[in-house]
Formats: structure tokens, sequence, C-alpha cells
């Protein structure tokens, strides 16, 4: 079989690496054409390199086409994969240290909270651009599997704006049904189950063991584990209340609801620091600062240390090349997918973007009717559907107004914040983004003039938050290399986060 496929922010070496292995896993895809671009001509470089190396030491003879040009690595590409994080670090640490001054506390800050919405506006911006560029370049019948956060808004604009067919993939579903064995003492493939919801609030609906429902005794199940009792209090409290486990992470998940994080007194009983994801403030960007850094630092002897094996046994549980392996040789893969819901939750508004169970073949992506969700659940999805509905209406849009209603529905920031707060805090948020928000230009010189002469309301300036631990210099990670390796070379940071506590 012969198509192409481009990844878009290839420079990401955890996802680019480890999906390419994954697609050339596959026997049929020994004959693919790949490209790779990035706007970061050095990382592309070094995880090109890495890449080709891989594919050398396989046996294999697929070339590898590296540029800095979108539209060339896109021209006649098939399918498109997209990890972009638009403003890198630089961004990612204002989406994390601005809100801290006004309260709002997060662990991760990519998917909703003042993070999330604020990463949305720069995503979107580019994404649309992206499409732009598939739209005429190419493939006409070309699908974009993104992995970019915030994954539900950046998917919504894609479909409503961007004229592209977009899926959007994640992990978060497999890692909470292996928890979901393992507290019964099973194997995962022995549990089946159904998760319906939105993106990082899906929900298990339905968790069955040969014929017998799981869902009922599975409060008892996680509140007796050793690790997950200690390590998951948040999702282990949204089971007692709303009665089904949530796909999400505990530092994840407590960052969405406005119950969990909002009185920082009250931040460490709900969290654990043996592993970021468990809940520590600026988790994520502390790992992928030490990621990054060690990446960089320690390139060479990258390319000394053994290849990825291209087998079966060594391929990731990423939905991306089941998906094309499914649509190219017709063998069935069923998992679960972030779409345009259009009814397929019946309680869930239409035009959301949902995460639920899907069939893939030669046919296409099919989507089974889940129904309702549990009315519980459902309230939950829907207050982040309207945060996400006014984030995505703002950044297409370029509206400000639009965007500090989706702050002040926000549940964290609204149960932290004020009013006037918000208003500030937008405005400080809008001016730090200014590089990457084309779409607000009039918005942020309006913003520069309100700082700059309007009185301030008084914010904590410098506060780490409640539970900050120190990002680790490079000699700290060379103590444990093969942490440091795992960290740098993993798309999901939190892998290993059950064993990372113990």
């Amino acid at each position: 079989m012969s198509f192409k496929i481009a990844f878009i922010g290839a420079g990401s070496i955890g996802f680019t690496r480890g999906i390419l292995r994954d697609m050339l896993s596959v026997p049929e895809f020994r004959d693919i054409e790949v490209s790779f671009t990035d706007i970061n001509e050095h990382n592309l470089d070094m995880v090109t390199q890495l890449c080709r190396r891989d594919i050398a030491e396989n046996g294999l003879n697929v070339p590898i086409h590296a540029t800095t040009d979108r539209r060339e690595a896109l021209a006649g590409a098939k399918y498109i994969l997209c990890t972009i994080r638009v403003g890198g670090l630089e961004a990612f640490a204002g989406d994390v240290d601005i809100p801290l001054k006004y309260g709002v506390d997060q662990c991760v800050g990519d998917t909703l909270s003042a993070g999330g919405i604020m990463y949305g506006q720069r995503g979107i911006a580019a994404m649309l651009d992206i499409c732009r560029d598939i739209r005429e370049v190419a493939s006409p019948d070309a699908l974009l599997l993104n992995y970019a956060n915030p994954m539900a808004m950046l998917t919504w604009a894609c479909n409503k704006y961007g004229g592209v067919r977009t899926i959007g993939l994640c992990h978060g579903v497999q890692h909470g049904h292996r928890q979901i064995a393992e507290v019964y003492g099973l194997k995962q493939e022995e549990v089946d189950i159904i998760c319906a919801g939105i993106n990082h609030q899906t929900w298990y609906i339905q968790a069955r063991h040969q014929g017998k429902d799981l869902t009922g005794g599975l409060l008892e199940a996680f509140e007796r584990h050793p690790d997950f009792a200690r390590t998951e209090k948040v999702r282990i409290d949204m089971l007692r209340r709303f009665g089904y486990y949530s796909t999400e992470s505990n530092g994840h998940l407590s960052e969405y609801v406005p119950w969990y994080r909002k009185r920082p007194d009250e931040i460490q009983d709900w969290i654990d620091l043996g592993s970021w994801i468990n809940g520590e403030t600026g988790g994520y960007l502390r790992v992928c600062t030490e990621g990054r850094s060690w990446f960089e630092t320690d390139f060479p002897n990258w390319m000394k240390e053994p290849a990825f094996v291209y087998t079966a046994e060594k391929r990731s549980h990423e939905h991306g090349s089941y998906i094309i392996e499914a649509l190219e040789t017709g063998r069935v893969y069923r998992g679960h997918f972030n779409v345009v819901n259009k009814g397929v939750i019946s309680n869930l508004p239409a035009d959301a973007i949902i995460e639920a169970p899907g069939y893939v073949d030669r046919n296409g992506i099919s989507m089974p009717l889940v129904g309702d969700l549990p009315i519980g659940p459902a309230a939950v999805c829907n207050v982040s559907i309207s945060v996400q509905r006014l984030s995505v209406e703002a950044a297409v849009h370029g509206d400000d107004a639009l965007l500090r209603q989706a702050f002040m529905m926000d549940p964290l920031v609204g149960a932290v914040c004020n009013p006037k707060e918000i208003w500030q805090l937008v405005d400080e948020m809008l001016v730090a983004g200014e590089p990457w928000l084309p779409q607000y230009k009039e918005a942020i010189a309006q913003a520069k003039h309100r700082l700059a002469t309007e009185p301030r309301l008084k914010t904590r300036e410098g506060y780490e938050g409640a539970a900050r631990l120190p990002v680790k210099s490079v000699e700290e990670m060379q103590k444990n290399r093969a942490a440091a390796n795992q960290n740098a070379g993993e798309s999901d940071k939190g892998k290993e986060r059950a064993s990372a506590a113990k």
C-alpha cells in the first residue's frame, strides 16, 4: 500500500517517533510516504535523525521528507497527524503562572480553566491556517487526526470552520480501563467497557466481566486499592457523588470542576505528589520543561542507544495507526474517538465534540448510538461544553467579549475569581499571548491601555501555588537517566503514574 502521511508538529519527540513506529509495525505500510514539518528546525532535525535511524535499523526503506514548509509537507497527504503546541513552553508558562496570581491553581492547564481556554485561542488560530493548507494542497479526502489540546475545542473549530474532516484522539480512556481491571484483579482485555462523554470528562457508563456488571462495586473497589485510594482521591470522590468513574487523571479532573482546587489550604487534601499527574501545581509544565531540556542536552546519547523495534508487540495503544490500518486494510478497529456529536449522546448538544466508542473499517468511521448519559455526568459535561463553545467562537472571531464570558463560565475560574478579577486576568493573558493571537490585535491594544492607565486590582505576585515542585536541572536528571529518557520520549507523560506513586 502506498499513501502519504504528514506529521505537523513533528518536533514533538514522544508523539512523532512513537506513532511512526506504530505505523511501520503494520506490514502493509512498508511503502508509505512520510513527511515531517515543524516551525522549530532544530527540534525537527533531531527527531528526523532518530526516526531515520530507527527505520534503517529495522531494515526498511521508507524515506522521511522533513521541512519547515508546511504546505510542502502536506502536498498530497491522505492522513495528517497534528501534535502542535502553539507558543511552546513560553506560552505554556503564562497559562499556568498568570492565573496563579489570581488564585487559579492548575495542574495542567491545557483543556479547560484559564490555561486551557487561552491555549485554545492560540491553537484554533493556528489550526484554521493548517486546515486552509490541507484544503488547498492535501489529498481531497484527507483525514486530520488531531492529538493537540485542548482536544475538544480544536477539533470543534476544524470541523465547523476549517472545512476539514477531523477526528480527535486521546489515550485517557485506556488508562481508566486498566485501572478498573486492576481494582478487580483482572486483565484489561477481560473487562469490556463503554465510555462516553467529552474529552477528559468521559465516563465509564458500563464495565462488564463475562457478562457481569462491575460498575456497582467500583467505589468500594477503588477505596480499598492500596495506590488508587491515595492517588485518585478526586476521581473517587466524583465516583462517590456522581455514580460513575471518569477517564481523566486526578490532577486534570480536579481543575475542570469547581470543588477541589478553589481553596489553597484544601488542595493538598485531594492530591498526591508521588507523580505530577496526581495534582501537582503546574506539574505538566514542569515535566515538559524537564523533558525538553533533557532531550536537547542528551540527544547525542539517544543516537547511540538501541533503535525502536517495529513489531506488533512494541506497538503502542495510541489510536492513530489503528484507525489508518482499519481504513486501508479493512481490519476492524474499536476505539474511543472525539467527533461531532450529531445525536450519538442524546442529552449532549448535537454540535459539541463528544468522546464515545467507534468502529473503523474500510467503509469509514462509524459511531454507534450511545443514548443518554446518566443525568449527573451529563450535567458536568454540559457545563464544560458551554465553556468550549464560547471559547471556540471567541477564537474564530477574535471576540474578547465571548472570551471573557468563557472565563466567567469556567468552573474553576468562577469558583476562585470575581468578575473584575476575571476581566483583569483576561487582559493580562491577552497581552502575554500577543505573538500567537493575531485575531485579537484590537482587543490586545485595548487591554494594554487598561493595564497601563487604570488602577490595578491586587494580585499575589510570585505566588507558586499550593503544591508546586521545582524544575529539575539536567544535572539532577542525570542521576536517573532511565526516568529522564522515559519522560522526554513518551507522548503520554502520565503513563507510569501508578508506579511513580508507590
